[in-house]
């Protein structure tokens, strides 16, 4: 195949916070994977990525632990710099956006654009908060998403469906800072007409073709990338702000632009040309012979980010005139957790920095489990016990017994020196058969991005040299045909060297581990299929196990610390929550009051109501009688503390039958924002039979 060269990036995590489980299987993981790929097929390859640290997600961060920006990029680009490094992300830089090279970059990009007439400046009105007496940035706002109706999507990108959304789009938008509704209020901006580029776009993304000449093969894209670009442009592109009223973020470098910074979707993408230069600079490189030229360009992004790469930078690469434009942007689907989705403000999060300071011996075994449930094309889903059933019936009971078995053989009948192939029979030929397909069969899933099915394949092979060696029972035949066992050893052996190749992309520790055993000190993917990969007299090494199995402790111990995190979270959570009055209720007139009796009662017994957790059967002595009322109070409160407590009674309702049971009337009772109950209790001196007016 052609040697094509590649800018591979990865979508830059936001520097306010770590990364879970959900951004590696989505973004990270896949793109390392076709990266290591495509550096053992010897292409030249430049695999980029960094830290986003502007926009108002930042601020936001900032405000919530109380320090500045500058402290909590700091903090995260750390955090998230040494999670990849432990859970050995090979990217070539990883960079970040408050560099100094960044910053000139993304200002000179925009003078650029500027010079170029890509923009028009518009005075308009955006949401302010008079509170706190500032221009509210889109993720300043929140309300309902006109899309889909989720009540949480942010003023730029509804986070349920994945519409990219203006504030004005919002319904019921609120201030994320004083949670009041915000005012319209005029300002200037700096706008891209997107609606100029609505026909090259259309035909860029479902042909492929620029300007009339075949630029990328829409076919190898993914289905939900396509259709929901498609279903953007065709609803109608509209002008979007490029420039924002902020302290924090670059500066907008033209006159008139005081105390405005560039948009984050403007200033975070040419973060991976600011990454390259300073890559490239201590490579010995260029840098424009990574976004120029016949250079393949590929974006590994999450599904929520998909507007963002093939619609946005795509117009703004084009606007700029100098550099190539996407071949492909592989968006993955989300992945959810145990039932639920990942959910940073509610803690149900594996956080892949915490996973790796329990486990560092468990880095494969995530990688190969997250790889196997890869959200590609739809979401899928990650559970404790579906990572144990992996790592024993897949790794350790099929890759790890098979390179276990044929290794510990070989040693046993020939000192671990590899045997010489002898005459084949129909089950070795119906092996090696296979053994010559898988390698390209990997190959052209990898570079259609279909990756979780690559890893399988190779799982595949694993398989094939469990049967071979269980159908050919060389522990049998070495004591009747000793000479037909140095044949099954030699595939087995082969097999096993194959493995330790193709499986480098996805569980690299481990294939090194297995090329140690083999004594492979160097190796050449070109080589793989071949039952001479490993050569005849080779001297073999004695195995040590590949993967240890999870057992159930292991599994109920992560659980825990899901559910601790989670109920952790929901207590800081209420502490936060600042109590706000119901609305008042609409007016009635005083002869429907009169209407209530309201007396003072004595609640005299109490007692659950089966099957019913929440409903007490309660006894109550109104003055006029003693009467059953039935009241949902049986989670807040216990039986023996009510008995001879003094009570509001709304006395003349119709009764009402609950599960089985009349109730005669209602006890009265307060609730606070938190869901906390209160008798509404009369003095202890008033008698029972009391009015209440």
């Amino acid at each position: 195949m052609e040697k094509k060269q590649y800018t591979v990036t990865a979508a830059l995590p936001y520097a306010n916070g770590p990364l879970h489980l959900g951004h590696v299987a989505g973004v990270y993981l896949p793109a390392d994977i076709f990266v290591r790929f495509l550096r053992h097929k010897k292409h030249d390859v430049a695999f980029i990525c960094g830290s986003d640290e502007h926009g108002a997600a930042i601020t936001l961060r900032a405000k919530k632990e109380g320090i500045s920006p500058q402290e909590i990029v700091d903090k995260y680009h750390g955090i998230l710099a040494n999670a990849f490094k432990d859970f050995d992300i090979q990217f070539d830089i990883f960079h970040r956006t408050t560099a100094e090279t960044h910053k000139t970059t993304a200002q000179d990009f925009f003078k650029q654009l500027d010079k170029n007439g890509a923009f028009t400046q518009q005075k308009t009105e955006q949401y302010y908060d008079e509170e706190n007496n500032q221009f509210l940035a889109d993720r300043y706002i929140t309300g309902e998403c006109p899309k889909c109706g989720y009540a949480e999507a942010y003023g730029d990108q509804c986070e349920k469906c994945g519409s990219a959304l203006s504030p004005t789009d919002l319904i019921n938008p609120k201030s994320t800072l004083s949670g009041n509704a915000p005012v319209l209020k005029e300002t200037s901006h700096w706008f891209l007409p997107m609606e100029r580029h609505e026909d090259w776009l259309r035909a860029w993304i479902k042909n492929g073709e620029l300007n009339g000449v075949k630029q990328h093969d829409p076919k190898k894209w993914r289905n939900q990338v396509i259709g929901q670009c498609l279903s953007w442009i065709d609803g109608g592109l509209h002008p979007r702000a490029m420039t924002r009223d902020l302290d924090w973020g670059i500066p907008v470098p033209v006159e008139g632009a005081d105390g405005k910074v560039l948009y984050v979707w403007l200033d975070a993408p040419i973060g991976y040309i600011s990454a390259t230069k300073d890559w490239a600079k201590s490579a010995g490189k260029d840098w424009k012979d990574y976004w120029t030229g016949d250079r393949k360009l590929i974006h590994f992004i999450g599904k929520d980010n998909i507007v963002f790469h093939a619609v946005i930078f795509p117009i703004l690469l084009k606007e700029h005139g100098e550099f190539i434009l996407p071949d492909n942007v592989p968006a993955s689907e989300f992945l959810n957790l145990e039932g639920d989705k990942f959910s940073t403000s509610r803690n149900w999060a594996v956080w892949l920095h915490e996973y790796l300071e329990r486990h560092p011996d468990k880095v494969d075994e995530l990688k190969y489990t997250l790889t196997s449930i890869a959200p590609e094309s739809k979401d899928s889903e990650f559970t404790w016990l579906d990572f144990q059933s992996r790592v024993n019936n897949e790794l350790a009971d099929v890759l790890g017994n098979f390179v276990n078995r044929a290794l510990v053989l070989n040693n046993k009948y020939y000192e671990g020196v590899v045997p010489a192939l002898g005459e084949l029979a129909a089950e070795d030929q119906k092996v090696i058969n296979a053994l010559k397909e898988i390698p390209s069969k990997v190959e052209e899933l990898l570079y259609n991005y279909k990756i979780r099915e690559a890893q399988s394949e190779v799982m595949g092979l694993a398989r094939i040299g469990n049967r071979y060696l269980a159908e050919t029972e060389p522990w049998k035949v070495v004591k009747t045909d000793p000479k037909r066992v140095e044949t099954i050893l030699h595939i087995a052996l082969q097999i096993t060297a194959n493995l330790a190749i193709l499986f480098d992309p996805f569980i690299p520790a481990t294939a090194k581990k297995m090329r140690s055993f083999l004594n492979m000190s160097e190796f050449d993917w070109s080589q793989t299929g071949s039952i001479e990969l490993l050569p005849t007299g080779t001297m073999t090494n004695k195995p040590t196990i590949l993967f240890q199995k999870i057992d159930e402790e292991f599994v109920e111990k992560e659980k825990a610390i899901l559910m601790a995190s989670k109920a952790e979270n929901k207590v800081e959570v209420e502490e936060e929550i600042e109590v706000v009055a119901a609305p008042q209720k609409e007016d009635v007139v005083f002869d429907d009051f009169l209407k209530m009796d309201i007396r003072v009662g004595k609640i005299l017994s109490a007692k659950k109501i089966k099957k019913a957790d929440k409903l007490l059967e309660l006894l109550v002595d109104t003055g006029l009688d003693q009467r059953t009322i039935v009241s949902g109070i049986a989670e807040q409160f216990d039986v023996d503390e009510i008995i001879g407590k003094k009570v509001s009674v709304l006395m003349n309702l119709p009764p009402r039958k609950l599960r089985g049971v009349t109730s005669n009337g209602m006890i009265l009772m307060a609730e606070d924002a938190k869901g906390n109950l209160n008798f509404i209790a009369p003095g202890e001196e008033m008698e029972v039979g009391a009015e209440i007016r």
